[in-house]
């Protein structure tokens, strides 16, 4: 008998949900103590999750939740750097899932 095996979860640190791994994105502060977005996954460091979504990184910024995780003081300019990253890795995927083309209005046919 063949176990299908289950995909790893990971809590959203803005909303608190639990998602596939696949669908967050993490945030890591590396052995050098610098906090980027990591959209591989595989960079080094203490890591944690947040949904593709601006509002959980915003609603993670103003709780310090991601603070609390890496136990450290996280600049105002690195959560404005990452919420840019954020914001244009959305209009990315909304391109590559289809949703959007390159010139950027939607297209509607069936």
């Amino acid at each position: 008998m063949v176990r299908m095996k289950r995909p790893p979860m990971r809590k959203c640190t803005g909303c608190g949900e639990m998602k596939e791994k696949r669908e967050l994105t993490r945030v890591v502060r590396s052995p050098e103590g610098d906090i980027s977005l990591d959209p591989t996954g595989k960079k080094a460091g203490r890591g944690a999750y947040v949904c593709r979504r601006l509002e959980c990184l915003q609603a993670a910024r103003k709780a310090k939740r991601l603070e609390k995780a890496f136990s450290c003081r996280i600049p105002v300019e690195v959560y404005d750097r990452m919420e840019e990253e954020l914001q244009a890795g959305e209009h990315e995927t909304d391109r590559t899932a289809g949703n959007v083309p390159p010139g950027g209005k939607a297209d509607h046919r069936v």
